[in-house]
């Protein structure tokens, strides 16, 4: 719930601005992009740890596996992404994948500093067994 917040505060307003278009219309796409998010996430990191947990053994985190990470959680969400946007938006699909391209480039480099940042906090312990 974090993470989402802090990429609405940090998107709702310029994204009105550049894409003049209501404020209103800016924060339900915002919200509806969020929930789409969320849902993803908690999705794509549960089969993630599974597949962490059998292939790799948990074993510790380090940058190349984050960037993986980060790089297929923005490709599955560019595809769901892509739809939404055109359909708020009323936006060719051209332009709705150049938005969600330019958000997704956003949202790679965010959720790769907040992850990182979270496995320092909270780093991954081994399993019982």
């Amino acid at each position: 719930m974090i993470f989402e917040a802090i990429a609405l505060f940090m998107l709702a307003v310029p994204g009105g601005w550049l894409l003049d278009r209501p404020m209103e219309i800016m924060g339900a796409l915002s919200l509806m992009f969020g929930v789409l998010a969320m849902s993803w996430n908690f999705l794509y990191n549960w089969l993630f740890d599974l597949w962490d947990r059998r292939y790799r053994g948990m074993s510790k985190r380090r940058f190349a596996i984050r960037a993986v990470h980060a790089i297929l959680f923005e490709a599955g969400l560019v595809i769901a992404g892509l739809f939404l946007i055109a359909w708020w938006l009323d936006m060719t699909f051209w332009d709705a994948f150049l938005l969600d391209v330019s958000l997704s480039a956003f949202f790679l480099v965010y959720a790769f500093c907040y992850n990182w940042a979270y496995d320092m906090v909270f780093p991954m312990r081994p399993l019982a067994g």
